[in-house]
């Protein structure tokens, strides 16, 4: 793909898959199979590929809240939402972070950033709403937007008050369900000595303790609480992250004593080598230190992306590191056809954590590095996906370790392997006809960011496929109608009853209505991630307009991926490759078949009770009052579609000092241009 690496790209999609999985254990099946260590290593990675070439970013889950409600707790929708945090690892990206507000804010060098310092605990995220007092609900995050309901549970936890003097008639505040480390072993203890499951790790009980449909399993276990910040709240607050911590503290929850306040840097640096002293000795388990901008109409300003706000950050503690054996070296083959190595260890702890895998990236990684089968390898829980594989010891290695050959041939299919020119990723050739890349994108199809098909996992589309009932997606909505007509109905055959067989149809049935942003992601284009999906939805608008500008003719698919490339965050690698799919006849005829299938709903609607509302806006010139990026995160969060040039259906142009050809394009199209204070006046300051 002009302008981004082939290897790059794949590098990045099957992380960003690995990520995706990862999420469903964490959040929902409270069984996560990587630490907390790895995880981070994973998203700074593609973080990492990011920062290199910024069209990846595209639906990445670094732009994603993790999480999704299970479905056996009532839905709860979040006021506001419940937002993760990005990660920092060093010193220099503590002082990149306050740059950033610097610039974002153009503050001066000598106004100080002061930061609320809190130590980053590691559990299960909460939201407690009370009414004039009362503790009416309690909700996990599950997406940030929409979470499990879990209001009986919560009122077993000691910690939490049922009942608050003097607080708004409105109060939603959130914090952090955790279990003590001391507590923990206990409840294991007992667990083993009950013949009951034995928990992985003190986040993991406190999970799965308070996700029990049985309020009564939850009061048997030592859960407690921290406070740690807030959402919908009726009435004025204080003016800073601090004093709003202390007000809040005086009705009574829980705050953490070891949160401070810290005037600059240098500060809130001593708080982290601090924390990370008494990291061992504290009985619960914290991994860094979350550093929250401390003024609110700071953070009001600075407002959020789609995964993170920009005024908090969380800052990890370093990684530590272990010696094992390199046993072997397995080619695993991603739904892009990507040939991509993996390190098999024997397994180690590292930090008290066993792991067993590494990635090795590519075979240049694997050259540069000099890995061989038999090497004894130093592998760090940090930096790279799963764990890395920071260097061989020479100095152990065994006689007669030959360099290893990669592959030239598909592992799966048989079919020839090509590395082109200029790339560092060999791909297979077979294509569709590939079993791992068909069912590789069986699966992102049916996956929680996609179609999300409750009991149509990995192992269940892998035997449907390999049962010859599914060969698309559009199959996957045939798949009742053609059991009830086959000799052989998935009731059946092995590993499906009645029941579940049952169970499976109900839930297609469901997911026969979506949104437009998530068909566009489940149909796996290359770059369009669920960011770049929702940018695309809301240009069309509806699943109807796509079809007529995209599948009439070659004539006005062009003329409207001509118009897709003035939508502000869609660079050309994107509309691209968004068009290259719609030109392949496959995929084409895929496209219209599912639109004859399904209820296809228009992207959700931002702001609709703003003056700028669907509107779409170009800002040109020089901004006086606000940052560029501030501006435009503002006009988003208000509904209006923010676009890079000018075109027919710009509504308005935002002009400042140094205005050029933007300003006379919209002269020449007659479209309305405003200065930057009457844009503030429309939009309301």
């Amino acid at each position: 793909m002009t302008g981004i690496p082939e290897a790059a790209a794949a590098e990045h999609a099957r992380i960003a898959a690995e990520v995706r999985e990862h999420d469903r254990r964490y959040y929902e099946e409270d069984a996560p199979t990587v630490t907390d260590a790895e995880y981070d290593a994973l998203i700074a990675r593609l973080l990492e590929l990011e920062e290199a070439y910024p069209a990846l970013k595209a639906g990445s889950p670094t732009a994603m809240v993790a999480g999704q409600a299970v479905a056996k707790f009532d839905k709860v929708l979040h006021s506001k939402p419940m937002l993760s945090l990005e990660k920092v690892f060093t010193e220099e990206d503590v002082r990149a972070f306050v740059t950033g507000i610097r610039n974002f804010l153009r503050l001066d060098a000598e106004e100080e950033v002061a930061l609320y310092a809190e130590p980053k605990i590691d559990g299960l995220s909460l939201s407690l709403r009370y009414e004039r007092g009362v503790l009416v609900q309690g909700a996990t995050r599950g997406d940030g937007r929409e979470g499990e309901n879990v209001t009986p549970n919560v009122r077993t936890i000691a910690a939490i008050p049922e009942r608050l003097k003097g607080a708004p008639d409105v109060l939603e505040v959130r914090g952090e369900v955790y279990m003590g480390k001391a507590d923990f072993l206990a409840l294991n203890a007992r667990q083993a000595e009950a013949g009951e499951k034995i928990f992985a790790n003190p986040r993991n009980a406190a999970a799965g303790s308070l996700r029990q449909l049985d309020p009564a399993i939850t009061a048997a276990r030592p859960l407690r609480f921290f406070l740690h910040g807030w959402g919908e709240v009726s009435g004025p607050m204080p003016p800073t992250q601090a004093e709003c911590m202390a007000w809040l503290g005086a009705f009574g929850l829980p705050l953490n004593p070891r949160s401070c306040l810290t005037r600059d840097i240098d500060g809130v640096m001593a708080v982290f080598r601090r924390l990370e002293a008494e990291r061992a000795a504290i009985d619960y388990d914290i991994d860094g230190v979350v550093y929250k901008v401390d003024r609110l109409d700071w953070q009001d300003r600075l407002g959020m992306v789609s995964r993170a706000p920009r005024w908090a950050v969380a800052h990890k503690f370093p990684a530590e590191q272990a010696q094992t054996l390199l046993e072997g070296i397995d080619i695993q083959v991603g739904r892009t056809g990507a040939l991509t190595p993996v390190a098999r260890l024997i397994p180690v702890s590292v930090g008290g954590v066993v792991v067993s895998n590494a990635t090795l990236h590519n075979e240049d990684e694997i050259a540069r590095k000099d890995v061989r089968v038999g090497d004894t390898v130093v592998v760090q829980r940090a930096g790279d996906v799963i764990p890395q594989v920071v260097r061989v010891q020479l100095d152990r290695r065994p006689a007669g370790a030959e360099p290893y050959v990669f592959p030239d041939h598909c592992p799966v299919c048989g079919s020839l392997a090509l590395r082109e020119e200029g790339e560092v990723v060999r791909r297979c050739t077979g294509g569709l006809t590939c079993e791992a890349q068909v069912v590789e994108r069986l699966r992102h199809f049916v996956s929680r960011q996609a179609f999300d098909i409750e009991g149509l996992g990995e192992k269940q589309v892998k035997a449907l496929w390999d049962w010859g009932l599914i060969r698309g997606p559009g199959d996957i909505f045939r798949l009742e109608e053609q059991d009830a007509a086959s000799l052989t109905p998935l009731r059946n055959r092995e590993g499906w009853g009645s029941l579940s067989a049952r169970n499976l149809f109900e839930a297609i049935r469901e997911r026969r209505r979506i949104t437009l942003p998530r068909l566009l992601f489940a149909l796996g284009i290359r770059h369009v991630g669920e960011r770049n999906a929702t940018l695309i939805a809301r240009f069309f608008g509806s699943a109807e307009a796509l079809a007529e500008a995209c599948l009439t003719s070659e004539e006005r698919r062009a003329q409207a991926l001509e118009e897709l490339q003035t939508v502000d965050g869609l660079g050309p690698i994107v509309v691209e490759a968004f068009g290259q799919f719609l030109a392949e006849p496959h995929n084409d005829a895929t496209l219209r078949d599912l639109l004859s299938l399904l209820d296809v709903l228009p992207p959700e609607a931002r702001a609709s009770d703003s003056p700028v509302a669907g509107k779409t806006v170009v800002f040109t010139g020089t901004l006086e009052r606000m940052t560029r990026d501030e501006a435009k995160a503002r006009a988003e969060s208000l509904g209006a579609k923010v676009s890079g040039s000018v075109s027919k259906k710009t509504d308005i142009v935002v002009a400042g000092p140094g205005a050029g050809s933007k300003l006379a394009k919209a002269a020449e199209l007659g479209v309305q241009v405003m200065s930057e204070e009457e844009w503030l006046a429309l939009i309301g300051g």
